[in-house]
């Protein structure tokens, strides 16, 4: 799942893409290094930022999922708008990427009435509450896979409730949000446990994200390909089906790779 972030305060690449050319650009970068996915959003979800109003994302992705539709690419749209996903949908996106835990069920009727799927993701709060990045208590999770797996669920149930079908849910630990460093490295060191707890895909967002600084605590988003790329070699064995990269054309490589020194000769 390759990242087209239209927005101008993204914590990686905002505002190089915020322009339809280079979001179309991007989209066809994405497509050319091998993206099984293009997740398009038109809002940051960096600690602090503000919602921004469904008219001004629809304003930046709506042409710009359009385009990748066209183009024969499955796209994902990055909202927590039910406005939003459902206009995106409408265009041609085939799934809505959700980071609020499904705070708002409007949001899930929108996917069932377009019959799409749901990438629901784990987080508490709002992006504009969280304090920073991998800032969180370290007493806020009792055990962080039980209770990310069980908070989950509650919000999957309020998924099926509006008629989302369980077979078209996606998982997604949310590392970063709402967990402190330890905390997602322990839910990607753990993904197994997640994998074996749920019968849908999960998916693992890690790419150039601020816990990943436990490798290397100067690196700035831009150098942490390596410690990304661990990341998601390390998600890809442990049974995630989706990965949501910056890096496509890497990933897919060192994948590739692993999974030919697994076969032998």
């Amino acid at each position: 799942m390759g990242v087209c972030n239209v927005t101008p305060d993204s914590f990686s690449d905002g505002g190089r893409y915020l322009t339809e050319e280079a979001a179309r650009a991007r989209v066809d970068e994405l497509l050319a290094e091998g993206a099984d996915v293009v997740d398009v959003g038109g809002e940051s979800t960096r600690p602090g930022a503000r919602p921004v109003p469904a008219g001004e994302q629809l304003a930046r992705v709506l042409e710009v999922v359009r385009y990748a539709a066209g183009r024969g690419a499955c796209v994902s749209v990055d909202t927590t708008s039910a406005e939003v996903a459902a206009a995106c949908l409408e265009a041609g996106a085939c799934a809505v990427n959700d980071v609020s835990c499904m705070r708002d069920a409007r949001l899930a009727q929108a996917v069932a009435e377009a019959g799409a799927a749901l990438v629901l993701m784990h987080a508490r709060g709002t992006q504009e509450a969280m304090k920073g990045f991998s800032a969180y208590p370290d007493d806020a999770y009792g055990d962080v896979v039980a209770d990310v797996v069980r908070e989950w669920e509650e919000a999957a149930a309020r998924a099926q409730g509006a008629g989302v079908p369980r077979e078209a849910l996606v998982m997604d630990p949310g590392l970063g949000f709402a967990k402190n460093a330890r905390q997602s490295l322990e839910l990607l060191r753990r993904l197994p446990e997640i994998v074996g707890a749920l019968e849908v895909p999960v998916a693992v967002g890690a790419s150039r994200k601020s816990f990943l600084r436990l490798a290397d605590p100067d690196a700035g988003p831009g150098d942490r390909l390596g410690a990304s790329l661990a990341a998601a070699f390390e998600a890809a064995r442990a049974g995630a089906s989706l990965l949501r990269v910056h890096d496509v054309r890497a990933t897919r490589q060192g994948i590739e790779l692993t999974r030919m020194l697994e076969k032998g000769p």
